[in-house]
């Protein structure tokens, strides 16, 4: 595309992330996290948010380079330091009712040939850091939302066969046609699909299933669901009483197992990109744990994620999508969980969104334990679902109807 094209799709883009993903309120404050390397969306993020009545825009810039030469040069007991002052910022943010906005680009290769060790050090101080923080976005504090973007790195990843010179912009042409830039009128093709995934989590809100069943290719899972489990989608109201989506792209529907109710084995069907990297991976869960796993790539570091804590070896996330999701249908592993997410069911190690289960906002770390809540510093999310996944709900009296066949949704709405 031509230079006047990618800018007008990237203004739509920004236009996106700020009135759909965060939607930006006048008065509102807004924090930006993002890598040096998209100085330019964050530029047109900037402009969108003004445009949009914001107070002010701080950026929190990363630069992967850094990361990469301290991984190389630093001593392994430095790894349990991180900013403190950074993350206490995003708090404030936050607690003040404020907006949050990251560009996720995480880079599969950022870690690769480092003692995973030094990556485990700093993933677990890294999530004690971030633990209040965490916690405030479990509960919806504020309105926040992630985009991604292009990086070198990333479409390196993704697109490996084409010429150095061509990836990015190819990348990009993937995104608009993903993140509905290239419909007419953008804003309101996001309005017509986040009304069908709430007719989506209407229906499971409705039935109440005791357990969900899945079968595939290696996976044979029963998941126990919690009484007052609450499912969601793309569209959330925030505690201050905004809408949000907190993910562009979005074609999930999810809500929280219950913590001591997962038994049987499941198959991981894309790699998990997590602060490193794990691919071709099962777990083992009985009454809710994890009990073994096993990886041809990167066990360590998942073993690793387990020991950041106790709720680290349990599931805070179960998630349908369907396969023929548009993410799905580009044919891509993306190696990012805004995108691989959106293109497979998924789970996710560690912490359960306390809005996962009626009145949980307002319950003590005991109560939403006894509802069958996880508490953990992780969220990990980790593909499940596939063409040839079956999901179905399993009523209190054991009645079993047919959810998802062949990685489709079959009820009618």
């Amino acid at each position: 595309m031509n230079t006047a094209e990618f800018e007008s799709k990237l203004k739509k883009y920004a236009e996106i992330a700020i009135k759909i993903g965060v939607n930006l309120q006048p008065g509102q404050k807004l924090w930006i996290s993002a890598l040096t390397e998209n100085a330019e969306l964050v530029y047109a993020l900037t402009e969108s948010a003004y445009e949009a009545g914001a107070r002010m825009v701080s950026v929190g810039w990363v630069d992967e380079r850094i990361s990469r030469i301290r991984y190389e040069k630093a001593s392994l007991d430095s790894m349990e330091e991180v900013d403190q002052w950074l993350f206490d910022g995003l708090i404030d943010y936050l607690k003040n009712g404020d907006a949050f906005f990251s560009i996720y680009n995480p880079n599969p290769d950022l870690t690769s040939g480092i003692d995973p060790e030094m990556v485990g050090r700093y993933q677990k101080a890294r999530a004690e850091g971030l633990k209040e923080y965490s916690d405030l976005i479990k509960v919806g504090a504020s309105n926040w939302a992630g985009v991604s973007a292009p990086t070198a790195a990333w479409a390196a990843k993704v697109l490996p066969d084409l010429p150095e010179g061509e990836r990015i912009e190819k990348l990009w042409e993937l995104i608009f046609e993903m993140c509905r830039v290239n419909r007419d009128d953008p804003v309101a093709a996001w309005k017509s699909h986040l009304n069908k995934l709430k007719k989506w989590h209407t229906y499971f809100n409705d039935k109440q299933f005791d357990a969900m069943k899945l079968t595939g290719p290696g996976t044979d899972l029963t998941i126990g669901m919690p009484q007052g489990q609450v499912w969601r989608s793309g569209a959330m109201t925030a505690q201050n009483g905004v809408e949000m989506v907190v993910n562009i792209p979005t074609e999930e529907v999810f809500s929280m197992p219950h913590r001591e109710r997962i038994d049987g084995v499941v198959r991981a069907t894309k790699p998990l990109n997590y602060i490193g990297y794990s691919d071709k991976f099962s777990l083992t869960f009985e009454k809710g744990k994890i009990v073994d796993l096993q990886a041809e790539e990167g066990e360590e570091h998942l073993r690793n994620i387990l020991k950041t804590d106790e709720g680290a070896n349990y599931i805070g996330e179960i998630a349908l999508v369907p396969h023929s999701s548009s993410i799905s249908a580009s044919g891509k592993t993306f190696y990012n969980i805004l995108y691989d997410e959106n293109a497979s069911s998924h789970m996710a190690i560690g912490g359960a969104y306390r809005f996962s289960v009626e009145g949980g906002e307002e319950m003590s770390e005991e109560q939403f334990k006894a509802a069958g809540g996880n508490e953990s510093n992780v969220h990990a999310d980790f593909m499940i679902g596939s063409g040839e996944l079956d999901v179905d709900g399993i009523g209190e009296d054991g009645t079993v109807e047919p959810v998802m066949r062949a990685g489709e949704f079959v009820m009618e709405l």
